[in-house]
């Protein structure tokens, strides 16, 4: 029984240096089978990546919140200011698909069903954040 399942997930800027990369701190929910799904919900959602590396880890924090629960667990800032060094290490993101990992050993959790997991993401927020959808598998 771990104390969490953490990991960062960074917006990849190449503007700026990596150490100041717009980042998210995730203390449950860090495992792969998890972040795939958050990331390909908020490009369902079209919420600006690259464009906005703030805006980006900001919507995709409220995102999880939304979905998690709760008030702890959740934490932004630089990525020189989080702890890059946990359980899952670092999810490297650009346009909201993981292009490289740090700090991680290769193991992927693959616990959560990736449907069921996009279906309980969406049945959170898709009224949040105003979506709607005829065709990808409508929630009922």
């Amino acid at each position: 029984n771990k104390m969490g399942n953490r990991a960062v997930i960074t917006i990849k800027d190449k503007d700026f240096p990596k150490e100041d990369w717009n980042s998210l701190y995730l203390h449950w929910n860090g495992g792969r089978d998890s972040v795939e799904p958050f990331l390909h919900v908020a490009k369902l959602y079209d919420i600006r990546c690259q464009e906005d590396s703030s805006y980006a880890i900001a919507r995709l924090s409220q995102l999880i919140g939304n979905t998690l629960g709760g008030t702890l667990s959740l934490g932004v800032g630089a990525y020189k200011c989080l702890d890059t060094t946990s359980d899952n290490g670092v999810y490297v993101v650009e346009d909201w698909k993981i292009v490289e990992r740090e700090n991680h050993d290769g193991y992927e959790q693959d616990e959560h069903d990736f449907d069921e997991m996009v279906k309980d993401i969406r049945s959170a927020n898709d009224g949040v954040f105003g979506y709607t959808s005829e065709c990808e598998g409508e929630i009922v």
